[in-house]
């Protein structure tokens, strides 16, 4: 009876610790690399490529490393992201080192504000996954300002058969998971109780 207070203190102060990590939120570097923000080297190296193996949420903040003398951040609607109109942002940054919070669920689009950048290129488009409301009302609504009234739904797709599971991909959001918390908690309680 004695060894079972500490465990139980141990395993509070695991999932306590987990619950604020799980909460905070987290930089994220655009493209995973300080030179990302660019004109893609080939049309299977792009942003949305990117984009497409990372999960957002809202809270987290996306980070643009870039030369300011030559280009620009702008945030604009999925009609100006599809026709690379740089006429009239939502948002437009241009200082080199742009931090944005992603603060609703639903669509963002991003494109370069450099002169043909985005005709060849150099746009994001990006998901951010609805909060889980514990009541199973209705998800985060998108913000209209951003363009965001059509929250597309994601669909898994299945590879075909006799396809080898692709590697896990890189995420550049990193950080422990609340799986491998859980991982650590049974452990701990495994070298408590031996």
């Amino acid at each position: 009876m004695g060894i079972i207070v500490p465990v139980l203190t141990l395993v509070f102060l695991l999932l306590t610790t987990m619950s604020h990590a799980a909460s905070k939120p987290r930089v994220i570097l655009v493209g995973g690399s300080a030179q990302a923000w660019k004109v893609p080297d080939s049309p299977s190296n792009t942003l949305n490529h990117w984009a497409e193996n990372n999960r957002f949420k809202v809270g987290d903040i996306l980070v643009w490393k870039y030369d300011a003398k030559v280009d620009s951040v702008l945030q604009v609607t999925k009609e100006d992201y599809d026709s690379c109109n740089t006429e009239k942002p939502l948002k437009q940054f241009n200082d080199g080192d742009t931090k944005l919070e992603l603060d609703n669920s639903g669509a963002y689009f991003f494109i370069s504000g450099a002169p043909d950048h985005c005709a060849k290129g150099q746009k994001i488009h990006l998901v951010v996954l609805a909060e889980r409301n514990p009541g199973g009302g209705g998800g985060g609504g998108g913000s209209a300002d951003r363009g965001a009234g059509d929250n597309p739904k994601v669909t898994p797709v299945s590879p075909p058969a006799n396809t080898p599971a692709p590697a896990p991909a890189h995420n550049a959001a990193g950080g422990l998971d609340v799986g491998s918390g859980l991982f650590l908690a049974a452990v701990a309680i495994g070298l408590a109780m031996a």
